[in-house]
């Protein structure tokens, strides 16, 4: 298993896990939508472009922002394309904060439990219980096709070539 890093204030925090390229096959891994419901990444989403972006925690500035913007993306982007957030946020969490914000369009998915999707991914930063901010593109055949890891917590994504990924698709 490869360790990296990843920008937290001053330190740079361990990320864990394989990390993931254009062409890799896509894993399956089960997240939380309540405290007993749960999602299949990839079985739920079956036949759909998935663009999925990764946020550390939904209660912070930049989080905020990029769930919003791929909130906005959703709404523009057709019934081919499904949008997904993962955080390590509580999924009652999640909830309140959509229904505060107006987040309708996007499927919020919760990786509290043990961080699967992080460890499967590449984003798990166990030492501050959270995933690494990214924006990972999967076709309808489950291959990656866009990914990117941003270098610090505090960093936004490169919005732009994650939907320019997504339109290829479509």
């Amino acid at each position: 298993m490869s360790t990296r890093t990843v920008a937290f204030r001053d330190q740079q925090i361990p990320v864990v896990g394989p990390g993931v390229k254009p062409g890799d096959a896509a894993q399956d891994v089960v997240l939380s939508t309540g405290f007993v419901e749960t999602f299949r990444l990839l079985g739920d989403t079956q036949g759909k472009v998935r663009l999925i972006s990764v946020v550390p925690s939904i209660d912070t500035s930049v989080c905020d922002l990029q769930t919003r913007r791929m909130n906005e993306a959703a709404a523009n982007l057709g019934e081919k394309v499904v949008v997904l957030t993962v955080s390590a946020d509580m999924p009652m969490a999640q909830k309140r904060w959509c229904g505060a914000a107006g987040v309708d369009r996007v499927i919020m998915l919760s990786d509290r439990m043990g961080l699967p999707f992080g460890h499967a991914y590449g984003t798990a930063a166990p030492q501050l219980g959270i995933d690494q901010r990214a924006l990972i593109v999967v076709d309808d055949h489950d291959t990656v096709r866009h990914v990117e890891y941003v270098p610090s917590i505090g960093q936004h994504p490169d919005y732009d070539a994650a939907l320019a990924a997504v339109r290829t698709l479509i």
